[in-house]
């Protein structure tokens, strides 16, 4: 059961942080001069995103899990 639940919590953590990735270099918009960095990154928005996509990525995931098609 610990195994199962870690393997779980782990899994949502890895997806959510492929999708804040993958989300990161969009929407950049204008870079400040001096330092390079994008003047408003909407970093709060981006992660809201992550958490969306990582929760439908992960119910695919645990439905898999639930239909027996993977197996842990």
């Amino acid at each position: 059961m610990i195994i199962h639940t870690a393997v779980l919590v782990s899994a949502f953590a890895i997806l959510w942080f492929l999708a804040l990735f993958c989300l990161l270099p969009i929407g950049i918009g204008e870079a400040d001069p001096e330092t390079g960095a994008p003047k408003r990154p909407h970093l709060l928005r981006k992660a809201g995103y992550a958490t969306a996509i990582a929760t439908v990525l992960f119910a695919v995931f645990y439905g898999l899990i639930a239909a027996h098609i993977l197996d842990l």
